[in-house]
């Protein structure tokens, strides 16, 4: 190898390097995702799944399928009458200002009740942030339910407290029942450290986490 080749080889080698080994290293962005139609004939009567409902706090790591992860979303907060866009479950004066975010292993995602999607919001696995307990970061699925403030326009500060804490309650409740009737394991929290998830989230200033909740197959 001539003088110049071997001047030249360190420039080629740093070349080839910044054009190939980021390219290889780059991870993919988490792309939105189109549930499948939720399966509404299936699952226990309404009062076996009242006498079947319970808290757990032992989870597999098992993924939920997609299609189990759509039915189960549905029933927490999706559109039951389409002429209207009203929900599964009640809001004070149809604000509909709870939000339901979904944190899988691949990403956070925004659920999209009017086209039943999810919508990616951070390329990362938050489902330890989600609380304080050991078995969230292991569990296949954690919900986080965030109240958007700034639709509940005519309510006071007291009463945005008190609404979206109970239209989160009804949410969460839809969930149980769906798990009940389903087999899976299920649990709302709130032992959640708040601000740093909202940061880890990018909330904006106007939405609350008001609880959260973890769904998987039994342990």
């Amino acid at each position: 190898m001539s003088r110049s080749q071997r001047l030249l080889l360190p420039i080629i080698i740093y070349v080839v390097g910044c054009l190939v080994v980021p390219e290889l290293g780059v991870a993919q962005e988490p792309k939105p995702i189109q549930l499948p139609p939720p399966q509404t004939e299936i699952g226990k009567p309404l009062m076996q799944a009242l006498k079947l409902r319970q808290t757990s706090r032992s989870f597999d790591s098992k993924p939920l399928p997609l299609q189990e992860l759509s039915n189960l979303l549905w029933a927490a907060d999706g559109i039951n009458r389409a002429e209207t866009g009203k929900r599964t479950a009640p809001s004070a004066v149809n604000w509909q200002e709870v939000d339901v975010y979904v944190a899988l292993p691949e990403a956070l995602y925004l659920y999209e009740p009017k086209t039943h999607s999810l919508t990616p919001v951070v390329a990362k696995d938050l489902r330890a942030a989600t609380g304080k307990q050991d078995f969230v970061k292991d569990a296949p699925l954690n919900l986080v339910y965030v109240a958007d403030l700034s639709r509940m326009k005519t309510a006071s500060e007291d009463d945005k407290r008190l609404y979206s804490g109970t239209d989160v309650g009804f949410i969460a409740q839809n969930v149980y029942l769906y798990c009940a009737s389903q087999g899976l394991a299920v649990v709302v929290r709130g032992s959640i450290d708040r601000p740093s998830l909202f940061q880890a989230m990018k909330l904006r200033p106007e939405q609350r986490v008001i609880l959260a909740q973890t769904v998987g197959y039994p342990k």
